[in-house]
């Protein structure tokens, strides 16, 4: 078996420490005994970008924000269905991600960060969101492994009720905000109806081939 390489590492502010690992041309980016992601199952993260697109597809100049940016799966494939007026905002906190993407992982970015229709914040997407009342078509999360704060605790917040009701602000009428999750979460899926959103509980695949651990995507909408 070709051994796996630590290639660097990074703290998540306020939280773990992160790693970088390849083995042959796959990557992996671990927390503690958790792969968190990895370059050879990215169907549920692009399934994240494919089905927000679908649901604002007949919007003209969508505006979306993505939080945070990984391996760039959900940003690559919202951009290969978006239209050249749209505009997609990533929030990444942790600066060594980015550099990730533009270092050893540059093939696999394949140059989506300098795409002229993205803007790229390395801030909290939290504190993105409060400030952006009324400015998205659709919020994208992928900065857990589910509804809570594995990769940093002061993430919970974007899952409490007064974190969903500045996701609310942040939206547009009708507008999306699509969640990532390892697993179904009941608690959470009647916390997002509280909050005033129409819920739907979508499961994808972990790998693109429609194979792999079965993955959840929450759509709540705007209404």
């Amino acid at each position: 078996m070709t051994p796996r390489e630590l290639i660097g590492s990074a703290q998540v502010p306020g939280g773990a420490e992160l790693r970088l690992f390849r083995r042959g041309e796959d990557f992996m980016i671990v927390l503690d005994r958790n792969e968190l992601m990895s370059s050879r199952m990215s169907g549920s993260e692009e399934a994240l970008a494919t089905m927000s697109c679908e649901r604002l597809r007949d919007l003209r100049a969508p505006h979306l924000l993505i939080g945070g940016y990984g391996m760039g799966f959900t940003l690559r494939a919202a951009l290969g269905l978006l239209g050249a007026d749209a505009r997609v905002t990533v929030a990444e906190l942790v600066p060594e991600i980015v550099e990730w993407a533009r270092g050893p992982m540059a093939d696999l970015a394949a140059g989506c960060l300098d795409d002229p229709r993205v803007t790229l914040l390395q801030q909290d997407v939290a504190a993105v969101i409060a400030a952006g009342a009324g400015e998205y078509d659709a919020i994208l999360l992928d900065v857990d492994n589910g509804p809570d704060g594995l990769v940093r605790d002061a993430n919970d917040r974007l899952y409490t009720m007064r974190g969903l009701a500045l996701a609310k602000a942040a939206l547009k009428p009708g507008g999306v905000l699509a969640v990532w999750s390892a697993g179904s979460d009941d608690v959470f899926a009647r916390r997002l109806a509280s909050a005033g959103f129409a819920v739907e509980e979508v499961a994808v695949r972990a790998r693109s081939n429609g194979k792999g651990p079965r993955h959840v995507i929450w759509f709540a909408v705007n209404r």
